[in-house]
């Protein structure tokens, strides 16, 4: 008697518990724990800002050729592209976001010191041919972005099992595309899967068949092309288009990256909606159509008015980013066994996409130094 009663009074305060976890769940998060989340991707976005932003210019002022610094780029993005698919199947299967998070930042760590700090088999075999530096480059960027993929897909995947409050899951975003402008990693305490429940796993087909998969897809795509392309030609615009200072490569990058970090720390105040993230991801797409006009038809005697336009790309990026990635959660639900293959799948439409993109726009860059990207375009 004595002992069925004390399984009462357990399965009681099981139940109890199991409430308490719900309704913790469904809160909003507090402060400290989407600051933790915010920090864990920082390594990831601030080498993404420097390789998109000046690998391309890098590998041409150090003597390759625009067609094997695109091939450069091209092996990194393609081996990125197929990691994503691969670490979405694998942490699905077994989770561990913390163990794919801790490799994939070493991995990072080490071979973007790497890439930039010179040819490292050139310097072994006592070599310096453009054939083997176009194929050192491209094994340490291959490297590079399968530690980025790896980090990326399992950070990215734990927004979903963190929280199921909707209004958190877009500040957790915002407060991960906030802190590009800072280099400081912090390790997560965090579990897989929400209050300890066990989940069966999706099937990847699954999402196939959801025509919201391929709409969020097309955002996701579109938003990364963007925000990527227009970084890595952005450098060069300045210099040989509008014949700006040196420093103005390093300036206009800059105020990009400020004002993204002024805007998505504000967007973590807003109440979010499904509603709201298409009407931001609207306005954030139809400033940078504006954008892109102005830098199309930007006279070179106003190439100052670059700055003007620095601000509304910051803008515009952060809008699109944190919407756009934010759209992904609203996909996933609250089916957390199958999230990390989506995160995966996306990232591989977009590593692809971006990769080919680069790869023919480079293609029409001749000289880097003495041809300009959008004269070579209209011949």
């Amino acid at each position: 008697m004595v002992d069925g009663v004390e399984d009462e009074e357990l399965r009681t305060n099981v139940m109890v518990d199991g409430v308490g976890d719900e309704e913790m769940c469904t809160n909003p998060l507090g402060r400290c724990s989407v600051f933790y989340y915010g920090v864990g991707h920082m390594l990831n976005d601030i080498t993404s800002a420097c390789w998109f932003t000046y690998l391309l210019v890098f590998l041409t002022d150090i003597g390759l050729s625009p067609r094997d610094a695109a091939a450069v780029m091209l092996a990194g993005q393609v081996a990125d592209g197929f990691m994503t698919i691969f670490a979405g199947e694998l942490i699905d299967r077994f989770g561990h976001f913390k163990v794919w998070h801790g490799a994939g930042s070493v991995l990072v760590s080490v071979s973007f010191s790497s890439v930039f700090g010179g040819c490292l088999p050139c310097k072994i075999l006592g070599n310096n041919s453009s054939t083997l530096r176009t194929i050192g480059y491209s094994f340490f960027a291959a490297i590079f972005n399968v530690g980025w993929a790896a980090t990326q897909v399992s950070h990215m995947s734990m927004v979903n099992c963190i929280t199921r409050n909707s209004t958190s899951r877009v500040v957790l975003a915002s407060c991960r595309n906030a802190f590009t402008m800072f280099f400081y990693i912090f390790w997560t305490r965090l579990r897989r899967g929400v209050l300890g429940k066990s989940y069966v796993r999706i099937s990847w087909t699954y999402w196939f068949k959801k025509v919201l998969y391929y709409q969020v897809a097309l955002v996701y795509v579109f938003t990364r092309l963007v925000t990527n392309v227009s970084q890595a030609f952005l450098a060069f615009y300045v210099i040989n288009d509008l014949r700006m200072v040196q420093s103005s490569k390093a300036l206009v990058p800059a105020i990009i990256y400020i004002c993204s970090f002024v805007v998505s720390v504000i967007l973590q105040e807003i109440t979010w909606t499904g509603q709201r993230l298409k009407v931001f991801y609207s306005l954030g797409g139809i400033l940078w159509i504006f954008c892109g006009a102005g830098i199309l038809f930007l006279p070179r005697s106003m190439s100052a008015f670059m700055y003007v336009l620095s601000v509304a790309i910051g803008i515009a990026n952060a809008l699109m980013t944190v919407t756009g990635i934010s759209m992904q959660s609203v996909l996933v639900g609250e089916d957390l066994n199958g999230c990390a293959f989506v995160y995966g799948s996306l990232s591989f439409l977009d590593k692809m996409s971006c990769g080919l993109a680069l790869c023919i726009l480079e293609s029409y860059q001749k000289s880097p130094s003495s041809f300009c990207i959008f004269e070579n375009l209209k011949d």
